[in-house]
């Protein structure tokens, strides 16, 4: 039924199993434990450029959250206006809630996969999809310092060996399960301090009862839940889960620092763009409230030193009369027009003439 996800999570295993039983022996626990491990890195892998779309998409929610807390309460008697408003608010910035979630809805599958590989794990098959016969009887007789890697602790119905059947016995299956069980808890809770320090960033996004609500189950329900199921796991399940936590926690140290530069760097080329149109200490504005750039500002200058009147060497300087100002030494200033002094001899010389 679900062969599209068994044959290639086992095909990813084989191969990963046929690279270090080169290095290790076929045989050897080592191999095996490497080849589980190796899965999980190839998948997050090819996982890791829609994580890093996750982490964008959830910094744009974040951001959002007082938008779109505000349009709760401005449409909280109509679903429809409030899904239209909110769809198109988060068109706007480019957000996508689902997109954060393909990373963790991939992983569900790819755990099934390998749970139910695991248990076909069993003596006297002669194939487990891409393992042969000689590779199934491989991994049953193999052993991590004398633990099963396809037993459970507590066998249930989805038991289908126990760990008689598979040659193990419980004090070494336990030596080896309950340190992993408790690193599983320690790097799950851990992964999920680092996500949630990161959203504690935005009060708005905080102030969500669901989020704070999630928040819970990830630091504590979720950790605790992976200490209690330990034993109803097989031991390469637990394997998956560490090495799983691990790379998360690498994953997210690497992304989010990019991401923080790149925000860092965004704000610094805002800043200068900011500080570049900004006027500067005596400038004027234009006529229309602009400031005026700074080759303008040295045309203007040229302009005035050109429109200038020239003065001889050694002539003062000309200081025009105030408005209202009467002219120096008392005597009137011709007017155009007006009955001045000079109009007043011209008309005396026109008499004597006549």
């Amino acid at each position: 039924m679900l062969n599209f996800i068994y044959y290639p999570v086992s095909f990813i295993m084989w191969v990963w199993h046929k690279a270090f039983g080169f290095v290790f022996g076929p045989d050897s626990g080592i191999s095996w434990v490497l080849a589980v491990i190796f899965l999980v890195f190839t998948l997050r892998a090819i996982l890791y450029k829609p994580f890093v779309g996750q982490v964008r998409s959830m910094r744009k929610m974040q951001d959002m959250a007082p938008e779109m807390q505000r349009l709760r309460k401005k449409y909280a008697n109509d679903r429809q206006k409030l899904a239209q408003e909110m769809q198109k608010l988060q068109s706007e910035n480019g957000a996508n809630p689902l997109g954060g979630c393909l990373p963790v809805l991939v992983q569900v599958p790819v755990f099934i996969g390998l749970f139910h590989v695991l248990r076909e794990f069993r003596p006297g098959k002669t194939e487990n999809y891409f393992f042969g016969a000689d590779e199934v009887r491989s991994f049953v007789d193999s052993s991590f310092f004398g633990a099963k890697l396809g037993a459970t602790v507590i066998n249930t119905q989805y038991s289908t060996t126990t760990l008689a059947e598979l040659g193990g016995n419980l004090t070494n299956q336990l030596i080896v399960m309950i340190p992993l069980m408790i690193l599983a808890g320690i790097f799950t809770h851990i992964t999920a301090r680092h996500s949630v320090a990161r959203q504690a960033a935005n009060p708005a996004a905080m102030a969500n009862q669901q989020t704070a609500i999630m928040q819970k189950l990830m630091l504590y329900v979720f950790p605790i839940g992976v200490v209690v199921g330990g034993p109803f796991l097989p031991l390469a399940i637990l394997f998956y889960w560490v090495s799983n936590n691990l790379w998360t926690l690498g994953q997210q140290y690497i992304v989010y620092k990019k991401i923080d530069a790149e925000e860092r760097e965004m704000k610094e080329k805002a800043s200068q763009q900011r500080n570049a149109l900004a006027p500067r200490p005596g400038q004027k504005p234009n006529r229309n409230g602009a400031t005026p750039s700074e080759p303008e500002v040295v045309e203007q200058e040229i302009e005035d030193v050109d429109s200038a009147p020239a003065r001889k060497p050694g002539a003062k300087p000309v200081n025009k009369p105030k408005p209202g100002a009467k002219p120096v030494g008392g005597k009137p200033a011709n007017r155009p027009g007006g009955h001045g002094g000079g109009n007043r001899t011209q008309a005396r010389k026109g008499k004597k003439r006549r």
